[in-house]
C-alpha cells in the first residue's frame, strides 16, 4: 500500500495522521485547536490531493477551508464560502458533509444545517445553494432531529452526475435524476414505529442516520435508520429490512467496502434511549452478503466496559482500511476488514468525523 492519510475532525480541532507503506498511523500535532471540525473530505481526483474541512469558528460562524499541501497551509474564500441567499431568510449553522463528485471534475457538494445542499465548481472553495431541494414542498415540514435539522449524507452515483441522493434528519431520503433540479422522497418501506398505527410508513419525516452506497454496485444502498437497518437495490426506490439478525438495529454509522460488492459494516448501539455499544463492548458487525447475515468482530478493541457512542460520520472505509472514532476520543483502525484492530490514538477530543485515503 502507498502512503495514506487519515483526517480526524473533533469537537476541538483537526488531527491528521499519516501511514507509510501500510505501517502504523502517526498523528500529527493538532490544527485549529479549540475549533470544532464536523466535516472533512480528502479529494484525490486531481494531481494534487486537496483536503477540505468544515469548521466552526464559534462566534464567527462556520466556514470551509482547503489545503493543497496536506495540511501545511490552508486557504479560505474571501467571502463566506457557504451562505444562504437573503431571500431564504436562513443562516448557516454547520457544514455537516463535504463530498467531492466522482464524475464531475472540480465539483464538490456540501450538506448543511439548516437542511440544504450546496454545489461548488471550484473544488470546494465557493458554493451555491441547490434551490431545487430548498424549494421542495416537503422542506417546510421537516423537523430537526436530536442533532438539528441537518443534511448529513450525500450520495453521488459514479456513472451519472445527474443521479444523486441526500439524507436529511429528520426529513428522510431524497433523490434526483436531473442534477438537482427536482427531487422526490425515497423512503418506501422504511418504518417509523413512533408514528400512530396506520401511519408508520410516512412519505417523509423519516429519521435517517446515515446512507452508504456500494461502490461496486452503485444502485445498491444501505441505510441506518433510527429504528432499523435497510438495503435498497434500486438507488432508494424501495427498501427492505436487513437488521433483524443484529443484536440491535439502532446505531449511527453504516459504511461499505470500497471495492468488494456486498460488504457492509455497522456498529450497533444498545437502543434509542441507551446510546452505548451493545454489551458495553465495541463490536463491528460485517456482512459479506449484502446484509443477509452478519458477523461480529472486535479483536484488539477494548474489552470493556465502554460507554462512548460512535457518531454517523465517525466511521469510514477506504483502501487504507476501516476506521472509527469515539466520543471519548479514541480512533481505531483495521487493515483486515474489521477482523482485528489497532489503536491510532486516544485522549483526543470528541471525534465527529473520520476520512481516509491512499495517496
Amino acid at each position: 500500500m502507498s502512503d495514506a492519510v487519515l483526517a480526524i475532525g473533533t469537537r476541538k480541532g483537526l488531527f491528521l495522521a499519516r501511514s507509510t507503506d501500510g505501517g502504523p498511523f502517526e498523528i500529527e500535532p493538532i490544527q485549529f485547536s479549540t475549533v470544532a471540525v464536523p466535516s472533512v473530505a480528502i479529494d484525490t481526483r486531481g494531481t494534487t490531493p486537496r483536503l477540505l474541512a468544515g469548521i466552526e469558528y464559534g462566534h464567527f460562524g462556520p466556514s470551509v477551508l482547503y489545503s493543497d499541501d496536506l495540511g501545511k497551509t490552508w486557504g479560505e474564500a474571501e467571502q463566506p464560502p457557504i451562505a444562504f441567499p437573503d431571500k431564504t431568510g436562513a443562516t448557516l449553522t454547520r457544514v455537516w458533509q463535504l463530498a467531492p463528485s466522482p464524475s464531475e471534475p472540480g465539483v464538490v457538494w456540501a450538506g448543511t444545517e439548516p437542511g440544504a445542499l450546496f454545489r461548488s465548481e471550484d473544488r470546494g472553495v465557493t458554493y451555491q445553494l441547490v434551490e431545487g431541494l430548498w424549494e421542495h414542498p416537503h422542506r417546510q415540514h421537516w423537523q430537526p432531529g436530536g442533532g438539528g435539522l441537518c443534511l448529513h449524507t450525500i450520495v453521488n452515483h459514479p456513472a451519472d452526475p445527474q443521479i444523486m441522493a441526500v439524507a436529511v434528519s429528520t426529513g428522510g431520503f431524497y433523490r434526483t435524476t436531473d442534477g438537482g433540479l427536482t427531487w422526490e422522497a425515497a423512503n418506501h418501506n422504511i418504518r417509523a414505529p413512533f408514528m400512530p398505527e396506520g401511519q408508520q410508513y410516512p412519505e417523509f419525516g423519516q429519521c435517517v442516520h446515515k446512507v452508504s452506497m456500494d461502490p461496486a454496485q452503485p444502485d445498491r444502498l444501505y441505510l441506518q435508520h433510527h429504528f432499523g437497518v435497510y438495503r435498497s437495490d434500486d438507488f432508494g426506490g424501495s427498501w427492505h429490512d436487513i437488521g433483524s439478525a443484529l443484536p440491535s438495529d439502532f446505531g449511527f454509522p453504516i459504511v461499505t467496502h470500497p471495492s468488494r460488492p456486498g460488504t457492509v459494516y455497522v456498529l450497533p448501539l444498545t437502543a434509542d434511549m441507551d446510546r452505548t455499544p451493545v454489551g458495553h463492548r465495541y463490536r463491528i458487525y460485517r456482512s459479506d452478503d449484502a446484509g443477509e447475515t452478519w458477523q461480529p468482530f472486535g479483536a484488539g478493541l477494548p474489552e470493556g466496559p465502554v460507554h462512548a457512542t460512535v457518531l454517523r460520520d465517525a466511521m469510514t472505509a477506504s483502501e487504507a482500511g476501516l476506521f472509527f472514532g469515539t466520543r471519548d476520543g479514541e480512533v481505531h483502525w483495521s487493515r483486515d476488514d474489521g477482523e482485528t484492530w489497532s489503536l491510532v490514538g486516544r485522549h483526543l477530543p470528541d471525534v465527529l468525523t473520520v476520512r481516509a485515503a491512499v495517496l
